[in-house]
Formats: structure tokens, C-alpha cells, sequence
């Protein structure tokens, strides 16, 4: 076979739209090929792949992803390559910038440059290159081959890691080739994850065997008797022509046997033997040892000022152009043209194009490099630093690495040598930074630090750690993260700079988690504690008692850092630290006029001001924060403005205004981009169209920002998504077809099963929501007494510790939970009775869940609560109060959902005039129901407009208290088993058998015979047969009936059951 490596014919920068396939047939490998088509023919299917290639150092990676190249190609369809530097100083992303390049497709508007604030911001990248690539491969299907990953920066691996996961779907075929003896560093990290990809599968190329190393040899001399010749006795033994044919194959038998053995059957190597078998300079007595022995010696026949340009150019890199080197060596680019045209012939270079050469395979170019003695070495990197940083002065950018990468080289000869390392180091690192290339960043940081240790001074150093520490973070290393913003601390204290301690406490101001809490706080308030020391130590006698000076950047680093310690109250539930230090924050950052201090503390005193109370602040705030972004013409500040705007209209109740911010939401994502930013765009729009009773829109819009989400910060992803989940539940419930819970589990049974597989873990501020969520969740789901135990794991209310945020939310939670659980007949009654007294204090507002849903009034759920406790003057005051709240609200779902239980606590009642408000209440309700599709009321609404409007039907011995009363939290539960306390006696009770007690009890909670029969696992007949004995024997004609006669019966017990005074 002919290894000869696949390369592009381009410049380095400028890779070519599309390859071709190699011209000489490939050797071997049928297998390989045969994988190949296969995966090829799905991926054009929509069934995409990603292969991985590997194998040692010439074993033919590239050249068999030549050959799926020509495939490709000859198909009608695209290819893009992508090849890692060979050496160090490629800027990041540099393979997937080659395949942009390729496809027409301009790098910089994909993955372009700014500054981030937080991991996630990265995954803009991310799917930026996915939405490249993604779009070419479903107009004709597409081929993206990445040569070499093993040489690949971390950041163009998280890539390729993140399309791993989308390409099982897509017409797309990722191939990456590496060596497997090389999975160190960035690819050991991240192999595993790929390989652990549904769509990936291994490719492990072997060495050849002797039938094709023979064909290989036979392939590269004009015929079998020039191999023979090259031994040196077999031609000369030789008396006639069968002769010579005979000892000739024999000799090329043998020689193939020594190839083999000498090479392992390695391609590359089979190839240079073959070459010098054809140069007449193969002896078979004094192999090479290795493939650098055999192109070392090779090297050895070109001539002295050919072999210097070929040093200069090994320097240079694989790829380089031809004035490069020309001004590296201080020669004429003409001649050197001649000289590199000398080094084609000697089978050493390829040539790409006008001026553009490169190795024949980077072990040609590690062993011309090998050639070098130290002094050589060491005066080409400088040459070659000195040409680039001329050739590139006016824009350096994607050159940078490239000259740190010989500076580094040179660093150990002297002082101003480790300088110009350490300086060009980190310019490198800044503007893989710039790129959004974390892992690279932090890298060259960490290589700056170790250029003249003894030189740098404390200052110098600091700032390379709070840089260092700030990549690492960004790169999601919070280990690393910690490590430089405590090291850059300890240089900060031996510099004697306050403001640099305060820059190392800011390092950690968006990593929270309970490993950085406690250094950030202690950073944070030693910087504080510094920085007024130091300027009550510089100001004079008689400028001591005077004001600082706002616009001094020390108030500016106090402000921040101020905001960065309430923001870490916050997460640690410090509600009265958060509110006095984000106040003192604010006021600092408005005095000062820093932006970036405002924005930290607007943030901050955001936080401060959660609930009810606080919501006229924070929509002040929210105007602040849209004002700054149009005076910083920062699109993620006015992020933060339009969504803390919608958050706190939502909580008043108005949602048409919060439904008209959406548009400015929507147009800030779109500049902010990335999935972090379009998740908070899509649960906005989830809780809006929940609120207003848009549920397809708001399953769609809470389902994508799941699905963007949960691959990048799974707990609040789940944690929002499962909130929106109960408050869609609550009006569609889990049947099927609804989709709500769908996202949740793969292979579950239902929608609720699903749901309630979850077993997140949640962060520790939410442990008592958990249980609370997961309860109400088991009601809908029609498991009361699972749903009973779960709300044991709360344990009892005086012990919650809520989030400020969600104080309401979670109170609404637990009304409504155990009225659904005293309802059902598990008891709770007193408990119930508290928790609406804690819920008094939030009369007339409107409960949301921290912008993820909307619970609607607060008189729903103590309308409810009281309806289950009987206190049925409490319940219709409360549901109208509700039913017209939400009206007004524009909830048009929750005022159905008041008015339906309106209606029942009209008829439980049984007031002169009741029975006519809840036909009218009922209408309303079933009405708007049907409208909305609100799936988990729609059959009660309906059956209990029926059960009102049937002309002529008695109410039967007891008094007009007829209802459908609901058994949970949103009417759509069922009782499952009989209930735990017996009702008191009735002059019907002994008539009814227990399995009948047990229907009627279902009948009352408003179940038809189809849900009674499926809760029982009965038969829909046999559940018929029981409502109909249960109406006989009790002499009702109607199931309102029943309800009236059961409800009647419930709150006999409750007064049976109170105690004496």
C-alpha cells in the first residue's frame, strides 16, 4: 500500500472545500473499507456516525481517511477536514476552524471571540458549530474527517464530544483519527465519553501482514525483479530467464519476510524500506531500527543548504510557507524554492500549492528535527519568532501561540529569554480566552508561570493567577479554579496589594458550590477588611472623617466584592446578610458609576428581594438593569432586566404584560446566544403560556429548555422543569396524549411514571421542597398514600427551611397536598388548619414559582383547603375571590378551576340560591374547560353540568347538598383502597357493603365509571352495577347525590371526632 498521508492541497489556513480522493489504489484494509461504506450508507440514512481511528504512527489513519474521502466524493456529497497542528501553537479550535473553513462557512461568525461569565456561555460555541455543521448535512449529508485528535487543544474536543451526542440522528459521518498510544492529556479526558456516545464505534487499524507488505513493495518498484535486484546476489546467480524469475521471487520473498519483521508491518515504515529499495540503498544486513533511522538517513543524501532549509522548516512546523523560512534562514525565497523543490524529489516534502510545502508525514518532520544539535535549534526558534512577530505585527492574533511555542524553547538560555516566554505565554492565553478556548487558556497560564519563577515578581504573578484561576473556572475546573485564587491570594498578600486580594476573591464569584463557599467568603471579607484599612491608612488628618472618593476604583472592588458576599449568603440561605451587604453593595456601585460594580450588585440585592414583599424593588431594579444595558449596550444585562420584569408581573397577576416582555426577552437571547440563555428564555415562555392556559405552547417551550438544559446544569434544568410539570398537571393531569412528564424518562409506562421515577438530588436549599413537589405529584398520580408517605420526608412544617424565593410557592404546595390528603381520607385535618393560617398572611397575591410556573390566587388553594376541612362559608367566599382574581389576571385556566370548586362548595353547602350559582359556576367552568382542553377536569365539569341540569331530579332524603367534591390538589386524583376511618353511622351506612362505601367515596371526589373501574381494576360494567345499587339502596335518582350524602357524612365525623371543651 501507498501510505503517503492525506493532506489538504491549501494552505494551512485556508483548508480546501474539498479533497480528493487519493490517486494510487489503496493496500490492504478491505475490512476497514467494508466498516466504512456501511457506516457511510446509514449516515446518509440519517443514522450518523462517529467513528474513531486509531493506531500507531504510520499505520495509515490518514490514508484510509483519504480513501472514505474519494468515497465521499464520488458519492456527490461533502467533506470536511479538520487537521491538528502537529505541534504546539495552533490557536484554539483550530481543527474545526479548518472545517468551517472547508464548508464555506466564516469561523469567526460560529465561534468568534468575547468575554464569558460562566461555563455554560461556552455552549454557545458549541452549538454554533453544531448548527453549521447540522444545516450542510441535512441539505446532502455531509463527512467531517478531524486528523490527529490526539494533538487537539481540550476545547476542540469538547466540540466534537458535544456533536457526538446530536450525530445519531443526523446525515452526518464524524471520522477522528488518533494514535492510540498517545491518549494522554486533553483526549484521555475526554476519549472515554466518546467512546461512550450511542452512535460512536472503534476502528483499530493493525500492522500489515506479509501478503500485503509483498504487494506494498510490489506497488512501489516497477516489477518484482527489482526487488530481487536490490539483494545483490540473486541477479548475478541468475543463468536463464526461469532462472531469474525463480530466485527473483524467491529474494522478494525473503526480502518481504525481513520488511515484516524489521517493521511490524507498519505502513510508513514498509514504505521508506521500499523507497530505498528502489534508491538502491537497502541492506537487508544493516536494517533501520526505526522509521526516523530510515528517513535520517535519507536526509543524509540531500545537500547541506537543502538539509538547513529543511531544519528551519521542521522548526516551523509540518505545513509552512515557503517566505516564512526563507526569512528564517536569511536566504532568497527563489532559492529557497529550489533547495525545498530539491527536498520533493528526495521524497521529504509534498507540495501544496504556490509556496506551500509540507513534510510527508510529521515522523519525517520529528526526525529532521531530531537532526538538530542544541545551538542549531535554539538559533532557528529565535529566527523564527523574530520572522513571525515581524511578518504578523499588525494582526498577531492566531500567531500568538505559535511565537510563545519558540520563545518557550528558548526560555532556558537566559533571563530575557524566560521574559519574552512568560510575556508571549500569556498574550497566547489571553486570546484563547478571547476564543472561548477555557482548557487552552488555562494551560498557557500555567506554562507562563513556570518562565523565569525567579524573575517574575509577586504582582506580575497575581496576575497571572487570577487569570489562571478565572480560565480554570470557565473551563468548569473549580479545583483549579480554587488552587489559583488561593495561590493568587497568597501573591496578592506578599505584593502588598489590597486591590489585587480583592481581584482573587472576585475570581470565584459565579462558582458558589459548597467546596468554594467557604474560600470565597474568607477572601471576600479579608479584601474587604484590606481595602479600608488601606485607605483609612492613606487618608490625611484632615481628610480622615471626609468621603471617599466615589469614582476611586477601591469603591468600585468593595462593591463587588460586597455583592459577591451576599450573592454567597444567598446560596447559603443568610437572608438578613444578603440583605444588608447587597443594600451597602448597590448604594457603593451607584455612588462609584462602575458598570461592572452596578451590574454585580444589582444582581445581588435581585436576590435579596424575593416574594410579595420585595416585587415593586425588584421591578425597579429591573428598569435599572434595562436602563445599564442601553447605556453598556450589554444584550446579557438586559437579559437579566426583561426576565426579573416578566418573574415579578407574573407574581402580580399581570399576565398580558408579562406576555409583551417576552419580545424583548426573545430579541436579548438572540444576541447573548447559547442554550444557558435560550433555557432561560424558554422556561419564561413556558411559565407565561402555562399561566395563560396555553398549554401546547408551554409543554413545547418548557420541554426544549429542558432538553437544552439538563446536559449542561441538570439540577436546576430538572428542578424548573418539574415545577412547570405539576402546575401543567394540575389542568391536563398524566393521561395519555397530554405529554406533560414527557422528557423526564425513556421507556416509562406513563407520563406519571415518569415524573415520578426522578430522583434528582436537589441542591440543599430546596431539600424540603423536594418531598413537598414529589407528594403533590403522587395525588395527580392517584396515589394518595404514596403521596402521604413522601410528605413525611418534609417532616413537620415548623422545620422547613424554604427558599426565600419560593416561601409561597411552597406554603401553596403544602395547602394544597394535604387538603387533597384529608379529602382522601387519610387524616391531616389540624395540620391542614395550620398550614391555611400560614397562608392568610398572603391574601390577595398571586403564587409563582420563581418564574419555572404560576399556581394561580391564593384564595384557590384556601378555597380548596377549606373546602376539604368543610368550612364551606370560608370556601365559596375564598373561590370567588379566586375565580375573579384569575379572571382578571387573564388565568383563564385557574378561574375554570375556581369555579368548578366554587361550584361544589355552592352545592355542599346548600344556601337559598346556591344551587343556582353553581349551575352558573359549573357552566362557566366546563365551558372554558372544554375550550382550554383542560384534560383533568373537562369529564367532572361535563358530568357535573349534567348531574345540575337534569330537570326533575329529586334530591332524595337528605338536603340539597349535592357536589363533586375533588380528592386532590387539582381534581384529577383518585382514592385507591378504602379509606382509613370508618364514616360515622348513617341510616343508609349499614346498607351499603364496603367494596360500595369505597365507590361512593369515588363517586363524590367526581370520578366517572371509566376512572372508577381503572382505579379498582374492575370492569367498567361491574363499576356501573355499583353506583346503580349504591343510588337504589339509598333512594337517590342522581350521583350528585352520592356526593352530597358522602360529604354529609364527612364532616358528621369531623364533629364527632372533636374533642370536648
Amino acid at each position: 500500500m501507498h501510505t503517503e498521508p492525506v493532506d489538504d492541497r491549501a494552505k494551512a489556513n485556508e483548508a480546501p472545500a474539498r479533497d480528493v480522493p487519493a490517486p494510487d489504489a489503496i493496500v490492504g484494509r478491505r475490512r476497514e473499507i467494508a466498516a466504512l461504506r456501511g457506516w457511510l450508507r446509514s449516515a446518509g440514512g440519517g443514522a450518523g456516525r462517529l467513528v474513531l481511528c486509531t493506531g500507531e504512527a504510520g499505520i495509515g489513519k490518514t490514508r484510509l481517511a483519504r480513501e472514505l474521502a474519494g468515497m465521499v466524493l464520488a458519492g456527490g456529497c461533502a467533506v470536511a477536514w479538520g487537521r491538528c497542528a502537529e505541534t504546539e501553537g495552533a490557536p484554539a479550535f483550530w481543527p474545526w476552524r479548518q472545517a468551517l473553513r472547508s464548508l464555506g462557512v466564516d469561523p469567526d461568525g460560529v465561534l468568534g471571540r468575547g468575554e464569558a461569565q460562566s461555563p455554560q456561555d461556552r455552549f454557545r460555541v458549541f452549538e454554533g458549530v453544531a448548527d453549521a455543521v447540522g444545516g450542510i448535512a441535512a441539505q446532502g449529508g455531509l463527512t467531517v474527517v478531524l486528523d490527529d485528535i490526539h494533538r487537539a487543544d481540550e476545547s476542540s474536543l469538547l466540540v466534537l464530544r458535544h456533536l457526538a451526542d446530536q450525530v445519531a440522528d443526523a446525515r452526518l459521518l464524524l471520522l477522528a483519527t488518533f494514535r492510540d498510544r498517545e491518549p494522554a492529556g486533553a483526549l484521555a479526558r475526554v476519549l472515554p465519553d466518546l467512546l461512550r456516545s450511542p452512535a460512536a464505534v472503534r476502528l483499530d487499524l493493525r500492522g500489515f501482514d506479509l501478503a500485503e507488505v509483498s504487494e506494498q513493495l510490489r506497488h512501489m518498484t516497477a516489477s518484482g525483479t527489482e526487488v530481487a535486484a536490490s539483494d545483490g546476489d540473486s541477479a548475478a546467480a541468475a543463468d536463464d530467464a526461469d532462472a531469474d524469475a525463480d530466485g527473483a521471487e524467491m529474494t522478494a520473498s525473503a526480502t518481504a519476510r525481513l520488511v515484516l519483521e524489521v517493521t511490524a508491518g507498519n505502513p510508513l515504515f514498509v514504505r521508506e524500506i521500499g523507497r530505498a529499495v528502489v534508491e538502491g540503498t537497502w541492506r537487508p544486513e544493516q536494517p533501520p531500527r526505526t522509521v526516523l533511522d530510515a528517513v535520517g538517513a535519507r536526509l543524509d543524501r540531500v545537500g547541506p543548504r537543502c538539509r538547513r532549509l529543511l531544519q528551519a522548516a521542521a522548526v516551523a512546523g509540518r505545513r509552512f510557507g515557503i517566505a516564512l523560512v526563507a526569512a528564517v534562514v536569511g536566504e532568497p525565497v527563489e532559492e529557497c524554492l529550489r533547495l525545498a523543490d530539491e527536498a520533493v524529489a528526495h521524497g521529504l516534502l509534498d507540495r501544496l500549492g504556490a509556496g506551500e510545502f509540507q513534510f510527508v508525514h510529521v515522523l519525517t518532520r520529528d526526525a529532521v528535527e531530531a537532526s538538530l544539535a542544541g545551538p542549531e535549534a535554539a538559533s532557528l526558534h529565535r529566527a523564527a519568532a523574530t520572522a513571525l512577530a515581524d511578518r504578523f505585527a499588525d494582526d498577531p492574533a492566531e500567531h500568538l501561540a505559535d511565537i510563545a511555542r519558540h520563545w518557550a524553547q528558548l526560555a532556558p538560555y537566559g533571563a530575557a529569554e524566560a521574559e519574552a516566554a512568560r510575556v508571549w505565554t500569556a498574550r497566547a492565553a489571553d486570546e484563547a480566552v478571547r476564543r472561548l478556548g477555557h482548557e487552552e487558556g488555562a494551560r498557557l497560564y500555567r506554562a507562563a508561570l513556570t518562565f523565569g519563577q525567579t524573575s517574575t515578581t509577586d504582582t506580575e504573578r497575581c496576575h497571572l493567577l487570577v487569570a489562571l484561576g478565572r480560565a480554570s473556572y470557565l473551563a468548569g475546573d473549580l479545583p483549579g479554579c480554587l488552587d489559583a485564587a488561593a495561590r493568587a491570594a497568597e501573591a496578592a498578600r506578599a505584593a502588598g496589594r489590597p486591590d489585587l486580594l480583592a481581584h482573587a476573591a472576585l475570581v470565584l464569584e459565579a462558582a458558589p458550590g459548597q467546596d468554594v463557599n467557604a474560600l470565597a467568603h474568607r477572601l471576600c471579607e479579608e479584601a474587604l477588611a484590606r481595602l479600608g484599612a488601606a485607605t483609612a491608612a492613606t487618608a490625611t488628618a484632615a481628610t480622615a472623617t471626609a468621603a471617599e472618593d466615589p469614582r476611586s476604583p477601591t469603591v468600585a472592588l468593595r462593591a463587588r466584592l460586597l455583592a459577591q458576599r451576599a450573592h454567597l449568603a444567598f446560596y447559603a440561605g443568610e437572608q438578613d446578610q444578603l440583605a444588608s451587604q447587597s443594600t451597602e453593595a448597590l448604594t457603593l456601585a451607584r455612588r462609584c458609576g462602575d458598570d461592572h460594580a452596578l451590574t454585580d450588585a444589582l444582581r445581588a440585592r435581585q436576590e435579596a428581594c424575593p416574594g410579595p414583599a420585595g416585587r415593586e424593588e425588584r421591578l425597579g431594579l429591573a428598569t435599572e438593569m434595562l436602563a445599564l444595558s442601553r447605556r453598556t449596550n450589554s444584550a446579557r444585562t438586559a437579559m437579566w432586566g426583561e426576565l426579573w420584569r416578566i418573574e415579578a408581573l407574573v407574581e402580580s397577576g399581570q399576565l398580558p404584560a408579562a406576555a409583551e416582555e417576552l419580545a424583548g426577552l426573545r430579541a436579548a437571547v438572540e444576541q447573548v446566544g447559547g442554550p444557558v440563555s435560550a433555557w432561560h428564555r424558554d422556561r419564561a415562555t413556558a411559565c407565561v403560556a402555562q399561566a395563560r392556559g396555553r398549554y401546547a405552547e408551554a409543554l413545547a417551550a418548557g420541554r426544549r429548555g429542558f432538553d437544552r438544559m439538563r446536559v449542561i446544569e441538570p439540577a436546576p434544568a430538572s428542578g424548573a422543569y418539574m415545577a412547570l410539570t405539576y402546575a401543567l398537571a394540575c389542568h391536563l393531569g398524566f393521561g395519555a396524549g397530554t405529554g406533560v412528564g414527557s422528557g423526564f424518562s425513556a421507556g416509562a409506562g406513563s407520563g406519571a411514571e415518569a415524573v415520578l421515577r426522578q430522583t434528582f438530588e436537589p441542591p440543599p436549599r430546596f431539600r424540603a421542597m423536594a418531598p413537598l413537589t414529589r407528594a403533590a405529584m403522587f395525588l395527580i398520580a392517584g396515589q394518595p398514600e404514596a403521596a402521604a408517605a413522601t410528605y413525611e420526608l418534609a417532616g413537620p412544617p415548623s422545620s422547613w427551611s424554604l427558599p426565600a424565593f419560593f416561601v409561597l410557592p411552597g406554603w401553596v404546595y403544602a395547602v394544597l397536598t394535604v387538603a387533597g390528603l384529608v379529602t382522601a381520607g387519610l387524616g391531616r385535618a389540624d395540620e391542614l388548619d395550620g398550614l391555611l393560617e400560614r397562608l392568610q398572611a398572603f391574601r390577595g397575591e398571586h403564587a409563582s414559582g420563581g418564574g419555572v410556573s404560576y399556581l394561580g390566587p391564593v384564595e384557590l388553594a384556601l378555597g380548596r383547603g377549606a373546602l376539604a376541612l368543610g368550612r364551606l362559608d370560608q370556601a365559596v367566599d375564598d373561590l370567588t375571590t379566586a375565580a375573579g382574581s384569575a379572571g382578571r389576571a387573564g388565568a383563564p385556566g385557574f378561574a375554570a378551576q375556581a369555579r368548578y370548586h366554587l361550584a361544589t362548595a355552592l352545592l355542599a353547602r346548600g344556601a337559598p340560591g346556591d344551587r343556582d350559582l353553581a349551575v352558573a359556576a359549573a357552566r362557566d367552568a366546563d365551558r372554558v374547560a372544554q375550550v382550554l382542553g383542560m384534560t383533568a377536569y373537562t369529564d367532572r365539569t361535563s358530568a357535573l353540568v349534567a348531574d345540575l341540569c337534569d330537570a326533575g331530579t329529586p334530591f332524595g332524603v337528605r338536603p340539597p347538598t349535592d357536589v363533586h367534591l375533588p380528592a386532590s390538589v387539582d381534581g384529577s386524583a383518585v382514592v385507591d383502597g378504602p379509606a382509613a376511618a370508618e364514616p360515622v353511622p348513617d341510616p343508609g351506612e349499614e346498607m351499603l357493603s364496603p367494596r360500595e362505601r369505597q365507590v361512593a367515596r369515588l363517586v363524590a371526589e367526581g370520578l366517572t365509571n371509566r376512572q372508577i373501574a381503572a382505579r379498582l381494576v374492575i370492569s367498567e360494567r361491574t363499576a356501573q352495577n355499583h353506583v346503580q345499587h349504591i343510588l337504589t339502596k339509598l333512594g337517590f335518582r342522581a350521583r350528585s347525590q352520592i356526593a352530597a350524602w358522602v360529604v354529609r357524612n364527612s364532616r358528621d365525623e369531623q364533629r364527632m371526632s372533636m374533642p370536648a371543651e
